[in-house]
């Protein structure tokens, strides 16, 4: 790879330790995907729950941390995705000490790397959104996809590790999704029929991602009779990525790259054609039980109108079973100041601060609270939680308010 004169720096060590870790890394990764140089990166996002990073991976970032010096903390905005616990409220969930613990650690390493704690996957709408052009390096596969997709901005898919070496260097591999050709559509989706419910709208994203079929597929979509709101847009986006590994999509008029169809056809675009019936298949595919053990709104986490919305829907009820949504740090100081968590933990549900549900140890938390069937309008964590021993259902937000009233959908 080709290398400036700062970046040959920080490879020989002349920065520090960490500085030439990172920069090892990043040619590694940036020579197996055939990177011509570095690209600067104004903006770094890590997914680094302790689930995933297990006892080997905070030892590692420990061993970092215990490392760098307070010249060689990250040189550019870096952030973190959820965690895997609301620390006020883990005796609700019954995570164990352990589990907390491996969080504390992980935090305490993140924080004398100097990468700030926001705890969340929807930093597009809550701290900076990128803008069209900007080359960031985001891990969380929602956040990468509506960065790409609705700003414009430019990332790739990046691991914790990589996402951590770009805050260190303030650089990442010129590869992907940082690349024009890479950003050229590679399937013509024309649909009949425009969402409404966010459930829908994330059903309509996952059909959309199983027809794409891997990372480097790049949807273009025609058809919708109107601009989707920005939750609308992250339910759909989460859903295409989890669904599909999808990192990029276009909406003819609507998005900032394709006014045209013209403006991202790709050769050799093949086209499909999606209709609602698409999505009430994917829909009926999870409706296999009546009985539900707990809601969840989470994945991603709740924008302020979502928990509204909520909040509304909460008014006048007591719940059967417990209902549980999940926010970012920075949206739930204005629901408590709106007076939006009360009402809905007035109703028995409660609203936990910059984790995520999966990512919570969610097979833990299930055994020890007995849960099996889970109801939630989450497109994207339905088709992740069948993995964690649930048999999860997708209905709107309203029909699963009515089911932690009552312990059953309708």
């Amino acid at each position: 790879m080709k290398l400036n004169d700062q970046e040959k720096a920080m490879l020989a060590g002349e920065l520090g330790p960490v500085p030439q870790l990172a920069m090892q890394h990043q040619v590694k990764v940036g020579t197996f995907f055939g990177a011509e140089d570095m690209v600067p990166v104004t903006q770094a996002h890590i997914m680094a729950d302790t689930e995933s990073l297990g006892e080997a991976g905070v030892r590692w970032l420990e061993k970092l941390a215990a490392t760098t010096t307070g010249d060689h903390t990250v040189r550019i905005p870096t952030i973190t995705d959820p965690r895997g616990t609301d620390f006020s409220k883990a005796k609700q969930l019954r995570q164990a000490d352990w589990m907390l613990a491996l969080e504390r650690r992980a935090i305490d390493a993140f924080v004398k790397l100097g990468v700030s704690m926001t705890d969340t996957c929807i930093n597009y709408q809550t701290i900076q959104a990128p803008t069209r052009g900007e080359h960031v390096a985001f891990g969380d596969t929602g956040v990468v996809i509506y960065s790409n997709s609705v700003c414009g901005a430019r990332s790739n898919f990046e691991g914790g590790p990589s996402a951590l070496s770009a805050g260190i260097t303030g650089r990442t591999p010129r590869y992907g999704y940082h690349l024009d050709e890479h950003r050229r559509a590679t399937i013509h989706v024309r649909t009949d029929w425009t969402p409404v419910t966010l459930n829908d709208w994330g059903a309509l994203g996952g059909v959309i991602g199983k027809l794409a079929g891997n990372y480097w597929a790049v949807p273009v979509v025609e058809g919708l009779d109107r601009a989707p709101t920005s939750d609308e847009l992250k339910h759909f986006g989460a859903a295409m990525a989890s669904f599909g590994s999808s990192a990029l999509f276009h909406l003819v008029g609507i998005t900032p790259e394709a006014s045209r169809l013209e403006d991202v056809k790709g050769h050799n675009m093949h086209y499909v054609q999606v209709s609602k019936d698409d999505v009430v298949a994917l829909h009926k595919h999870y409706a296999v039980e009546k009985d539900v053990d707990v809601v969840v709104f989470s994945a991603p986490q709740l924008s302020l109108y979502e928990l509204r919305a909520l909040a509304e829907l909460c008014e006048g009820r007591k719940f059967k079973i417990p209902l549980l949504a999940t926010t970012s740090p920075q949206v739930k100081p204005d629901a408590d100041r709106f007076g939006y968590t009360k009402r809905i933990e007035d109703a028995g549900g409660t609203v936990y601060s910059g984790m995520c549900f999966y990512q919570s140890y969610a097979r833990e938390i299930a055994e020890a609270n007995g849960w099996k069937r889970l109801a939630t309008n989450s497109a994207k964590i339905v088709n992740i939680l069948g993995g964690y021993g649930y048999v999860p259902m997708l209905a709107t937000m309203e029909e699963c308010v009515a089911a932690a009233e009552t312990g059953r959908l309708a």
